[in-house]
């Protein structure tokens, strides 16, 4: 690591360029959980496949991938109607699911949870557009997203999966969630259709391989992994795109999984 602890400005942004043009691209898309709500054309099929596979985005890709291919099965690959016309009996087939640590009551709860958002807001991502449009902050929006999404009677276990911002949680899945559906560009990994939010306003999902690549690149300087630290680093990017900073996410992701520091 210490090989780029000295690179200046200019060196530090060519590498950033370089990296982001290597892994913002088609090809990133089929091995990482985005492929999900990519093999959906409406947007609503979209958002609900995405923030399922998010949710379970922790460890193996590969792994992740898989299981939640295995998530749209269980919903009959429909995951927008399942989610507003499952019924009692159709949900408790669910229970058998399992992906580590999340299980199928926790299937349940949050198949529920998007219900409950759907009903009261027509949609995840009029929710978020809305409540961004009404505040100005992601932060903000990442704290009300988590209580109205548990407004719904739920297992308390479930609570685990979704991220408190309010707690300091970095907020990694959920961040990356809301990469997927604001960002755009020529590239077509990234969405873009939550419009009334701006690039600019997005944070970095930070995990290991961000993590450790942005402190490698002296991005970051907060050894934990918590909302200061996605803070900094989100801040930090923003110094070489103001506009559009967590575009960056490929190129210390990408980098990271790759091995580009050994």
């Amino acid at each position: 690591m210490e090989r780029y602890s000295d690179l200046s400005r200019e060196e530090l942004r060519d590498l950033l360029e370089t990296l982001h043009d290597r892994y913002n691209r088609p090809e990133f898309i089929e091995n990482d959980p985005i492929s999900v709500p990519h093999s959906f054309s409406s947007r609503d099929d979209r958002e609900v496949a995405g923030l399922l596979a998010s949710t379970i985005a922790w460890g193996n890709r590969k792994a992740i991938v898989k299981s939640a291919r295995r998530m749209m099965q269980y919903m009959d690959n429909a995951p927008a109607d399942f989610v507003r016309n499952a019924s009692e009996r159709e949900l408790a087939l669910l229970e058998s699911y399992v992906h580590r640590t999340f299980n199928g009551r926790d299937f349940i709860d949050f198949v529920r949870g998007v219900r409950g958002l759907c009903e009261r807001f027509g949609g995840i991502g009029n929710f978020v557009e809305e409540r961004y449009e009404s505040t100005g902050s992601m932060a903000q929006v990442l704290s009300d997203f988590r209580r109205e999404f548990f407004a719904c009677d739920h297992n308390p276990h479930c609570e685990k999966h979704l991220s408190s911002i309010d707690k300091g949680a970095a907020c990694k899945r959920l961040n990356m969630y809301f990469r997927w559906f604001v960002r755009r560009d020529e590239r077509g990994v990234d969405f873009g259709e939550w419009r009334r939010v701006p690039m600019s306003a997005l944070y970095l999902p930070l995990d290991v391989h961000t993590g450790n690549m942005g402190r490698a690149l002296g991005l970051l300087s907060r050894r934990q992994s918590d909302w200061k630290a996605t803070v900094e680093i989100t801040e930090s990017l923003r110094e070489f795109d103001a506009e559009d900073p967590v575009r960056f996410d490929f190129s210390l992701f990408g980098a990271g999984i790759d091995g580009f520091l050994k």
